[in-house]
């Protein structure tokens, strides 16, 4: 059937199309249906998405489609699309093998990464996949058929460099925010330093939130490119470059389920890495209490990250590092860019643990690329003490359409004291991440968790020990509730 697209502006965060109730009858669908929009002019292009109908809003003969659908098809007003029904993938009996326990073929995971890309399967077809590779694990196997189905549904980027690095942590521990330091010292020395970085699924902010707060973070990729050959680096989210948009759409559930499957995990990672054109690949793994894993999970995976970087023949450092609680001082986009400019800075109220683990993840950088052949740590610290680091930060944001500035956070705010004297023997990590994820972050930029202690320090009864910002006041009320409910700070 044809039908005109409907002039209107909304989105929904993924495709929608609404149809008039007697259009969709006469189609044949009912509200939850999919269906495929097909686009008569040049690019014939079409995708897939679910259905909704009302019986005002929309005339006959015409849809109403996201601003998604209309930017992935390059759709116009009034412009004539052909509208069918969707018939039943076969993918969905892979995705009921792989639930049932069973092995996955190489050809039947492309069919189900080829499915989520173009939207075939719903949301909670892709959950039920995520829910199998979580549940019943996959094999290396079909972790490298998951890698190379993610990396044939998007796009390459080619740089005519050779020391073209990346780095990647698997994420979990508030704050840790190493990545924006990390590439402004390492492009500082003349490595080329690609970073596409995701959003939070688990955690209060990803790197890309952090990096919003002064600067956009959905580039193209053309435009990209164009920024990394200028400056040498960029700190964008992976999300808008089409790279691999199967990844994006699963990462999106995730962050609903809040479960991250290993095999997901190292395949979302490494076809990022492979799409980016890298080199070579550092992998920061934190292990400990509070964290995704514990040392001897990260010791397995560890193996996992080589083995892959082997088979793709690139050069894979894989580094574990310790991490009983929280890493910097804030938690949350904003609070977490005032740590990095501290840093970059050479501020004196710096987080200590921020710049050191920053330094020697930047050394291993150097020495995995050949920059050094050892001591990598001594030109990283060089680099940040001589103001260089910062200055190359502040040429990537600008290239990026950005302007640094020092943050200030939420003005609603509530500081919490300690209730006794003693030592601070415990900062609980995933506590403190569901607390300024219920105070707003990571949507709320300039929400979140200021900690103003650390494990091992004395306080006395009512030092300050942490302040929770949120940019509403039910937002705080239902942190402090948390607060008091978790205890994530035990004296």
């Amino acid at each position: 059937m044809e039908l005109k697209v409907k002039s209107s502006n909304w989105s929904a965060g993924i495709p929608v199309a609404m149809l008039n109730y007697k259009t969709a009858r006469e189609l044949g669908v009912h509200p939850g249906d999919r269906i495929t929009i097909k686009r008569l002019k040049k690019p014939k292009q079409e995708i897939s998405t679910i259905v909704d109908t009302v019986e005002k809003g929309v005339r006959k003969g015409y849809i109403n489609v996201t601003n998604e659908i209309k930017k992935e098809l390059s759709l116009n007003k009034g412009e004539t699309v052909e509208v069918f029904i969707l018939p039943t993938t076969e993918s969905v009996n892979f995705v009921k093998k792989k639930l049932s326990g069973e092995r996955l073929k190489k050809e039947e995971i492309k069919m189900i990464i080829k499915d989520i890309s173009s939207n075939v399967l719903s949301e909670s077809e892709i959950a039920v996949f995520i829910s199998a590779m979580y549940e019943k694990g996959m094999d290396f196997s079909e972790t490298i058929g998951l890698i190379e189905a993610i990396l044939e549904t998007g796009k390459v980027m080619k740089f005519n460099k050779k020391n073209i690095v990346d780095k990647h942590c698997i994420g979990g521990i508030a704050g840790n925010r190493t990545t924006p330091i990390i590439v402004s010292i390492c492009a500082s020395a003349g490595l080329t330093f690609p970073k596409t970085s995701s959003r939070a699924i688990t955690s209060a902010a990803g790197t890309a939130d952090c990096i919003e707060v002064l600067s956009p973070v959905d580039i193209s990729m053309e435009k990209l490119q164009k920024i990394v050959n200028k400056v040498g680096a960029c700190l964008s989210w992976g999300g808008s470059l089409e790279m691999v948009p199967a990844d994006s759409k699963i990462i999106q559930i995730e962050k609903t389920l809040k479960i991250d499957p290993p095999a997901q995990l190292l395949a979302s990672i490494m076809s990022k890495k492979l799409a980016s054109g890298s080199k070579y690949i550092l992998i920061d793994i934190p292990y400990g209490k509070g964290a995704k894993v514990t040392k001897r999970k990260g010791i397995k995976l560890k193996r996992k990250f080589e083995e892959i970087g082997e088979h793709f023949k690139l050069k894979v450092k894989v580094v574990l590092t310790k991490a009983n609680g929280p890493i910097g001082e804030g938690v949350g986009p904003a609070l977490e860019i005032i740590d990095v400019l501290k840093v970059l800075r050479l501020e004196k109220s710096a987080p200590k643990d921020l710049e050191e683990k920053s330094i020697f993840l930047a050394g291993k950088i150097f020495e995995l690329s050949g920059k050094v052949k050892k001591n990598g740590e001594d030109l990283a610290r060089s680099l940040l003490y001589s103001g260089k680091a910062y200055k190359k930060f502040t040429e990537i944001i600008k290239a990026q359409g950005g302007k640094v500035f020092m943050p200030t956070p939420s003005k609603i705010k509530k500081e919490v004291y300690a209730v006794k004297s003693g030592k601070i023997k415990e900062v609980k990590n995933k506590e403190i991440n569901s607390l300024a994820r219920v105070a707003g972050c990571p949507e709320d930029k300039f929400a979140g968790v200021t900690l103003h202690c650390r494990i091992g320090s004395h306080v006395k009864k009512g030092d300050k020990i942490l302040t929770i910002y949120a940019e509403s006041h039910p937002r705080l009320e239902e942190a402090l509730k948390t607060y008091n409910k978790t205890c994530p700070i035990r004296i």
